[in-house]
């Protein structure tokens, strides 16, 4: 029987926490934008005098994943075993939901980037995505 080519599963396992690993580096370091969101007392009218005001250190909320492509190429199944990745039906491919960091949208997006990154850098194909909330 010949020998499958390209990286095992324990390889693939570790570029995973590695790639995790990488993600958490780049979510910490990111530095979201402070908002302030403002609720005015008639809320079609953004001249009208603000009713309450808030600050909201960790920027925009949102969402961010990884997809890795094909979903069922053993980088895919690898990832959804070590990380409990997802089927995309979607999209296609397998996706990763990042969880990390609350509602931070720039964190997470930071995260996904670097994770996909590192992916990417071994021959693997890996793409960050991301919605606002």
């Amino acid at each position: 029987m010949p020998k499958a080519t390209g990286p095992s599963k324990r390889e693939l396992a570790a570029l995973m926490h590695r790639a995790k690993a990488a993600g958490m580096a780049a979510g910490r370091a990111a530095v979201p934008p402070t908002m302030i969101v403002r609720r005015h007392t008639d809320p079609l009218n953004d001249a009208s005098p603000v009713a309450n005001e808030w600050i909201v250190p960790e920027g925009p909320c949102g969402f961010s994943w990884v997809t890795v492509r094909p979903g069922n190429s053993r980088a895919a199944r690898v990832m959804a075993e070590t990380l409990g990745a997802r089927i995309n039906s979607y999209e296609g491919g397998m996706m990763l939901w990042v969880g990390e960091f609350n509602q931070s949208m720039v964190r997470k997006e930071a995260f996904a980037h670097a994770f996909a990154e590192t992916l990417r850098a071994e021959g693997i194909r890996a793409f960050a995505g991301s919605r606002m909330d």
